[in-house]
């Protein structure tokens, strides 16, 4: 026989070596037809109704449907908006586990489920076929020859360095890498970028959205593109636009060079919304398969979408196959692409139930029990933009989290804001007042000042407005608070004053984040001061804007990423950077983990916190253990020099300087304790004492 039952508890498309299964979920559904296309998925060639429905799952099995097969579905059932029912067979879905996709959306009225321009809007029918304009499921086979036994780096978490980039963005200008390849997953792993990230001491990296994903109707008629792909259709494909061979293939040859060198890759997962949109958007996928159980509808009215991620919609986890698929995908990705961890996009709408974020809720339990995940670093960002979203120092031991805290206290000190020494503090330690609770250590903190969203570093220092006229939205996309200082000209200079200023400013804030107690994470292009020319939102600008310029890598004064790797390996030297367990202060039998220090070296008392406008800090990070080196750290954000005397302590004689940003180079100077000396304005210092 060509059709039988086949199997419901593996969804998707299921090559077996002689035949596809084929599942897909639907609690609502009617009917399924799988609809089988050609080669080059212009002409269906087929429909099979899915002949067996077991616990909501529609499957059969083809025994004569081999890998590259091209299809998709058509899901019968009631168009009743009101009662949140948005079935139309005349729209070719997605397969939700779809492990690769052939084809680009090509945007038209037709899929849409209701005539657009109608005044009854969504609740109107459209019987328009979309097939020819979407994207095709296509049917795999999984194997990959990983030529040996692949040893992960399983870097630990106290020793990891984040640098978050994008598939793309990251080597599409770079001229030491072929121009065919420049752009490709297959880039990331090039010798170019091997050898430049080694030289950073960074040991992983995050990678922007690589899942599936479409580009939004009117960015595409603006001749624009979802360039940061937070637009996901499917969870389980790698984006084809990365790969000039077949996506997973590149894929999983990246990831096992960037192993074979050391370095972990994490992913940015998007399974807070997808790309279907609200109550107006397309139907692509979840949407015509079952929307009432995907995602979160208004209880009061299930035709409208409870959106908590500010796109139009939210998956809704608290579904068990919702939360089945999610989980699935995460699995996928670690045990088929063997990924080293993740950073979850507005993570607080993951963890929603009924009465809002639930830390003990379904996901979170999920992940919590699942033995695959406990091998693999995760990451939340730990809001979105429901009530009740921001979560900062709420989710579960298991993860690590943005820490935005960090980056708002240190923008807006080397920005030139006075009296937040005292936040400051807290925030170059590992922030414990957010995170020091149920076992949680300082690595619960991923610190970070820039990101992909928002100003680069370099534009950090340049502008005090955002320029997101090209857009397409009269700049008023990207946020308004942004805790910048161009110093007196906005964007590029010629004063070489001002070029200098900034300079040392970037230099302050990579010197902080690699001082800082917590995770740091660097952006990729800051250690070659890459701009956006003011964009703080780049997400639809796949062009100059949007890639990360490298005409600066060698150039004297600019290039700082000799800067860097000399950070990266002063954060290897000493292990109280990368502790797991939290400072305290002096203690009754004389130790202490920190020693918060007056600039005259006495030990600070509660009114040295209150120091109106104060914007200079010092302390001590004390050895761990025996044969380790004290850590004194100065930073001096005022616009002048300030006198400060060296620590004075019975156990140590004297310091020697090991970083000075206002000093080319890697300082050795030495010098007695108790010794005065001047901290330079808007500079950080950093000592090694010694018996």
């Amino acid at each position: 026989m060509r059709l039988s039952e086949g199997t419901h508890y593996r969804l998707g498309s299921t090559w077996d070596g002689r035949g596809t299964n084929f599942a897909l979920f639907s609690a609502h559904a009617e009917r399924v037809e799988l609809c089988l296309f050609d080669s080059q998925g212009r002409r269906e060639i087929e429909r099979i109704i899915l002949p067996e429905r077991t616990e909501d799952v529609w499957h059969g099995y083809l025994n004569d449907v081999s890998p590259g097969q091209l299809y998709g579905y058509r899901v019968y059932g009631p168009y009743e908006p009101e009662q949140g029912h948005r079935f139309n067979s005349h729209k070719l879905l997605i397969d939700p586990y779809a492990k690769r996709l052939a084809g680009r959306l090509v945007w038209s009225d037709a899929h849409f489920a209701y005539r657009t321009g109608s005044s009854r809007e969504d609740l109107s029918f459209d019987r328009r076929d979309n097939a020819r304009g979407m994207p095709k499921s296509v049917v795999i086979d999984e194997s990959f020859n990983w030529g040996r036994r692949e040893l992960r780096p399983a870097t630990a978490w106290s020793d990891t360095i984040i640098y978050e980039a994008h598939a793309k963005g990251l080597t599409q200008m770079r001229e030491d890498i072929p121009p065919g390849q420049r752009g490709t997953f297959s880039a990331l792993s090039s010798p170019a970028m091997i050898d430049h990230l080694r030289r950073l001491g960074v040991t992983t990296i995050e990678l922007l959205p690589i899942h599936g994903f479409v580009d939004d109707r009117r960015l595409v008629e603006q001749k624009l593109v979802n360039y940061w792909g937070y637009n996901t259709i499917a969870f389980f494909a790698p984006e084809a636009r990365y790969a000039n061979e077949p996506a997973l293939d590149a894929f999983r040859t990246t990831i096992a060079r960037l192993h074979d060198a050391g370095f972990e890759v994490m992913l940015d997962v998007v399974y807070n919304h997808t790309a279907e949109g609200n109550h107006l958007g397309p139907t692509l996928s979840f949407r015509g398969i079952d929307n009432l159980s995907y995602y979160w509808l208004m209880p009061d009215n299930p035709r409208f979408y409870d959106d908590f991620t500010g796109t139009g919609n939210s998956l809704n986890l608290m579904h068990p196959r919702v939360l089945q698929m999610v989980m699935d995908s995460l699995r996928y990705w670690v045990e088929v692409c063997h990924v080293d961890g993740f950073r979850f996009d507005l993570a607080s709408t993951l963890a929603r139930g009924p009465n809002g974020f639930d830390r003990g809720g379904s996901f979170l339990t999920a992940v919590r029990q699942d033995p695959v995940l406990a091998s693999v670093k995760l990451v939340a960002e730990p809001w979105d933009v429901g009530l009740g979203g921001y979560q900062v120092g709420a989710f579960p031991s298991q993860w690590s989290e943005w820490n935005d805290r960090y980056r708002g206290t240190l923008r807006r000190y080397w920005a030139g804001e006075g009296n937040l020494i005292g936040d400051l503090g807290g925030r170059m330690t590992g922030s414990s007042d957010l995170f020091n609770h149920d076992g949680r250590t300082p690595q619960a903190s991923i610190n970070h000042v820039t990101v992909h969203d928002g100003f680069t570093l370099m534009d950090l220092f340049s502008y005090n407005e955002k320029h997101n006229e090209a857009n397409g939205e009269d700049n008023r996309d990207g946020s308004n608070d942004n805790s910048s200082n161009n110093f007196g000209i906005e964007g590029p200079t010629d004063d070489p004053d001002i070029i200098a200023l900034r300079r040392q400013l970037r230099k302050n804030q990579l010197a902080c984040l690699f001082l800082a107690q917590g995770i740091p994470l660097l952006l990729a292009g800051d250690e070659v001061g890459n701009s956006q020319n003011g964009n703080n939102n780049a997400y639809c600008q796949d062009n100059e804007i949007g890639w990360v310029n490298w005409d600066n890598l060698g150039r004297e004064g600019e290039d700082l990423t000799g800067f860097v790797s000399n950070l990266t390996t002063l954060r290897k030297q000493f292990p109280q950077l990368r502790t797991r367990m939290w400072v305290d202060g002096r203690k009754a039998d004389g130790s202490y983990g920190v020693l918060w220090l007056t600039p005259q070296g006495a030990e600070m008392e509660e009114s040295d916190w209150n120091f109106p406008e104060g914007r200079f800090l010092s302390y001590i990070l004390g050895p761990r253990e025996q044969g380790q080196h004290p850590l004194f750290i100065v930073l001096n954000a005022a616009p002048e020099q300030i006198e400060f005397t060296l620590p004075n302590l019975p156990e140590y004689k004297e310091w020697t300087c090991i970083l000075d940003t206002t000093a080319d180079g890697r300082p050795t100077a030495r010098m007695e304790s108790g010794s005065t000396m001047a901290a330079p304005s808007r500079s950080v210092l950093a000592f090694s004492g010694a018996a």
